[in-house]
Formats: structure tokens, sequence, C-alpha cells
């Protein structure tokens, strides 16, 4: 398992590409914007043209791109990934998409030979450079152990966590569970604001006992600083919402935090505010300035 085509060379991807080609990897790159590509190419990796340029004759096909639509159209469409794979590759979408979408694309690839496996992350940007991603795969176990060292060049804490799919429904979990912890770090500090405390101090006292967490620390606090540049984008955590609001309707999960936090994050982005980090959720609460 020597040559991989990786498409989607987005704040994740990029990073994620060039762990490959440290780990000694054949990298074929493929993304919309050419010049995402420029560093990697001067590092030694070769540029495609087309999503199924960068798929023919792969061993591995990885894909990072950005919403569900953007997933379906790299693998099913006419130039696409299931076009011009080989049979016996492996084509691992760690996109955050549609467990739906998942499983159509694993039946896709069966019919061909291919074997495909969902493997969104979660990290962030920190995880991707510093190659200690969360990896959620979902997919045939034997897959799993195929790809054990393209995964390990990329993050740390690596699970099969079931069949074609499961990988997706695992990263809904996890961004569930982000909303309410980041809302929750929100209006802690709106009541902070509110009652005339020292929003630094408070964040002093409290970060370190049992209400710190990721969200407060490696998220909320930037935003506290002022520094509301992307780790993760506002609109696709808006978009993984959705995705968790949709499938969970679907399987009759009731889940009232997330309805609130997907609200409150089409608001901002209505508001021009979707290419912040999520740290800016903090202006909804009005804690930061708009």
């Amino acid at each position: 398992m020597k040559k991989i085509g990786f498409i989607g060379l987005g704040i994740m991807g990029a990073a994620m590409a060039g762990h490959l080609l440290d780990a000694g990897f054949d990298v074929s790159v493929y993304n919309r914007t050419k010049s995402k590509a420029d560093d990697l190419v001067s590092r030694g990796a070769k540029w495609c043209g087309s999503p199924g340029a960068c798929a023919e004759g792969q061993d591995v096909v990885i894909t990072i791109v950005g919403y569900p639509k953007d997933v379906e159209q790299v693998y099913f469409g006419e130039d696409g990934i299931l076009a011009r794979a080989w049979a016996g590759a492996y084509v691992v979408d760690m996109t955050t998409s549609s467990p739906i979408l998942a499983e159509r694309i694993y039946a896709a690839a069966k019919e061909k030979g291919i074997f495909a496996v969902d493997a969104p992350v979660t990290g962030g940007d920190t995880g991707a450079r510093n190659a200690t991603l969360s990896i959620l795969v979902g997919g045939d176990a034997e897959a799993f152990e195929a790809l054990q060292p393209v995964f390990l060049a990329m993050g740390k804490n690596i699970v099969h966590v079931g069949a074609a799919g499961a990988g997706q429904k695992t990263k809904a979990c996890n961004q569930i569970a982000i909303a309410g912890a980041l809302a929750g770090v929100c209006e802690a500090f709106a009541y902070a604001k509110a009652s005339g405390l020292d929003i630094g101090k408070v964040y002093e006292a409290i970060s370190q006992g049992a209400a710190g967490s990721f969200q407060m620390n490696g998220v909320a606090k930037k935003g506290l600083d002022g520094d509301f540049r992307p780790g993760f984008m506002l609109k696709h955590f808006g978009k993984d919402l959705a995705i968790a609001t949709e499938t969970g309707t679907a399987y009759g999960a009731a889940l009232p935090v997330l309805g609130m936090v997907l609200h409150e994050v089409r608001k901002m982005e209505h508001g021009g505010k979707g290419n912040e980090g999520t740290q800016a959720l903090l202006k909804y609460y009005g804690v930061a300035e708009p």
C-alpha cells in the first residue's frame, strides 16, 4: 500500500496529505483550487486534474471535502473516483458527511471490487498539523486493518466503530457533544458578563477545574482573546449539526440541545460569520463584540 490519491486540501486535508508524504507514501493530489496544492507539489506530490485522475492506479484514495454534495460528486461524478479507481483499491472518505451516503458509497464500491470505509476525523486543525487526529472508522474490519499504516501517519486514536456508516454516525455523536459543551461555555461567560464579573478572572478561576474542557480552554479562550480565526469554520460546524439533526430525527432520537445550537449557528452564518471559527458563538451570546 504505497500509492495514495488525496482529494481535498483545506485546513485539515493539506496537513494530512503532508504527513503522508513525510511517511514515505507516493501521494497524488487534487483540489478544486489548484493553488492550494502548490506547497505539497513542491514537496513531491503529483498534481492531478480531476478526482478520477487522482483515483486511477492508486492503492488508496482519501477524500476530505466540504459537504455531502461534494462527497457525492467526487465519488459518483462522471470523472469521479468510482468511475476510475481500480479493483482492489481502498477508498476512504474522511469528510464529515451523511451515514446514508457512506453506506451508498460502500455498496457501489463493493460492486466494483473496491473496499470503502468512512473515516471522519476529530481534533481540528491542531490535530491535523500534529498528526494526532482521532479517526472514527466504519466499514469492514479487514479494510480497517489493511489501512492502519495510512491512518497512523495522520492520527493517534484510531477506532473501528462498526459497519459502513458507523464512522459518520460516531462523528455525529462527537459533534452533538461539542455543541452542548460549547454552548455551555458561552452561557457561563454570558452569565459572568451580565453579573458584572471580570471574564478573564472567571476563566482563570474555572478553566482548570471540573468546568475545564477543550471547548473552554482550546476554543472559547481564543475568542476571549479576540482571535476568531478558524480552527474549524462555523459554517462547517453548522453543516455537521444539520446532518446530526436530520439523521437523529430519522433514528427517532430526541436532541433538543442540538436543535438549539444549530439555530444559533445558523443565525451567526446568516450574519456573515460562517467563515470564522466556532469560538465566534461567543458573539451570539454577547460575550464578544459582533
